[in-house]
């Protein structure tokens, strides 16, 4: 089978667009009242490598919940799914989520094509080598929509999609662009298709702000590799010990925000960005939002966007969900 070529395959010309397109988005928002950097430069691969250690921290239940939702319940799950099927996961990390509902899948599919997509070709790599005894594995060095693009334009004739995005990313969007994005999958689906979409709970504020500022500091050095990726790649001048992490609970949102902050009054020139940044002491950088959920948000998000909620699934011990959606 042959696949377009992914940015695996294009490595310099990738690297160079996206140098460019990090430089242009650090610029931007640090020039807002509000300074803020977008949440997908968090995963740079050390950024990958740190978020893999926070899903095991004891504080940060949202993974271990999602696990335990998809291992429960993965043959219900592959049941609404009628053969044949193949299988995209959007923000795939190392697939280590994805076993179980790869496995029942199997079951009922001659083959199971998995297109994991993915910013980090370490944590591809890796997910290509632990599952492939359960699917075809085809990585997609790609970003989300570039990376569903590659794999609808190999879909077989008669062929469903299952499209997984788990793990609650979908908070990290601001409430109006998640349901643009979601509007945006939608467009490259297909009646019959599916999207098994993870979203995190609101639950009790302190528990929610300590899964996102941990006391061994692992959350931490995730948002200021952040400052360091900039310095790496863009030629930056952030000093990280002149900033501290800080993780908010804005109740009126419903959402927990990540923040970066300056310890004094400063100055950080960034010479691929051709930009000084004048930071005053208490000034924060807004890194990344994540947004809570109840089951009936979903339901409504669904009928908005152009599916139907045919199944849900929630963990007791930390609230969070799974929703399955089919296109209307």
């Amino acid at each position: 089978m042959s696949i377009p070529a992914s940015g695996l395959s294009k490595a310099s010309l990738e690297t160079s667009r996206d140098v460019q397109e990090l430089a242009a988005d650090v610029r931007n928002g640090l020039r807002k009242p509000q300074k803020e950097l977008h949440s997908k430069y968090l995963y740079d691969e050390l950024g990958s490598a740190l978020f893999e250690a926070i899903t095991h921290l004891p504080e940060y239940g949202l993974t271990r919940a999602d696990e335990r939702v998809l291992a429960a319940n993965a043959r219900e799950i592959a049941r609404l799914m009628p053969p044949p099927v193949a299988v995209i996961e959007l923000g795939s990390g190392m697939g280590r989520k994805t076993r179980p509902i790869l496995a029942a899948l199997r079951s009922s599919n001659a083959e199971l094509r998995y297109f994991p997509v993915d910013v980090s070709t370490e944590a591809l790599a890796r997910c290509e080598r632990e599952l492939a005894d359960v699917a075809s594995v085809y990585p997609l060095h790609q970003s989300y929509l570039d990376g569903l693009a590659s794999a609808v334009a190999v879909r077989e004739p008669g062929q469903a999609l299952l499209l997984l995005f788990l793990g609650s990313t979908i908070g990290n969007f601001e409430r109006p662009c998640a349901l643009e994005f979601l509007r945006d999958l939608r467009r490259w689906l297909e009646p019959g298709d599916g999207l098994l979409l993870g979203a995190d709970l609101v639950k009790d504020p302190e528990r929610m702000v300590l899964a996102y500022d941990d006391p061994t500091g692992v959350t931490a050095a995730f948002n200021l590799n952040l400052l360091g990726r900039i310095n790496r790649e863009l030629g930056g001048t952030f000093e990280l010990r002149n900033f501290e992490h800080q993780a908010r609970w804005n109740e009126s949102e419903r959402r927990i925000e990540m923040h970066l902050r300056s310890r004094l009054d400063q100055t950080v020139s960034i010479q691929e960005c051709e930009l000084d940044i004048p930071f005053r002491a208490g000034e924060t950088i807004w890194t990344e939002s994540s947004h809570k959920f109840d089951p009936t948000d979903l339901t409504v998000m669904a009928k908005a966007t152009g599916f139907r909620v045919v199944g849900q699934w929630t963990d007791s011990r930390w609230p969070f969900v799974e929703s399955l959606w089919t296109v209307r």
